[in-house]
């Protein structure tokens, strides 16, 4: 799958930053990623790099997007003013799954504040893993967001 990642000053924060690892996490697991920025701890608006994912994703060159900020809302408000766009913010497993089984999620937000490394991976394995239900009442859902 080809990923569009993104994020702001947040996934460099040191002295562990999250995003490289991320992005080795990926394409560990044979993703080919996308990445649209930031690229170091200096201070950025996460709005313009969630708008690089969101593009990205609705422009085809990316079949899902991921975006880090601080707790993953930021990124999330900003990624969800894209029409086509179903940005879910999750901090346990059950929303991952939720947010791919219920609401078709294309694009996975997360706080490198709030979550350990482990549990970004530990997410994103789950996001990536979990189709959407296609049950009648989801699509019915979904169809109503745009």
């Amino acid at each position: 799958m080809i990923l569009a990642v993104g994020c702001d000053h947040a996934g460099y924060e040191l002295p562990h930053p999250y995003m490289p690892a991320i992005i080795a996490h990926l394409e560990g697991l044979g993703h080919e990623v996308v990445h649209v920025g930031t690229y170091g701890p200096e201070s950025v608006d996460y709005p313009d790099f969630a708008d690089k994912v969101c593009a990205a994703v609705l422009e085809g060159r990316a079949e899902r997007g991921v975006l880090m900020c601080g707790t993953g809302i930021g990124v999330s408000i900003a990624a969800n003013r894209h029409l086509g766009i179903r940005a879910a913010v999750c901090a346990t497993e059950e929303m991952v799954s939720l947010s791919r089984e219920h609401n078709d999620a294309n694009v996975l937000c997360l706080g490198r504040r709030i979550l350990s490394l482990e549990l970004c991976a530990q997410f994103l394995d789950i996001w990536l893993n979990t189709p959407f239900s296609g049950g009648e009442r989801h699509c019915r859902r979904v169809a109503k967001l745009g």
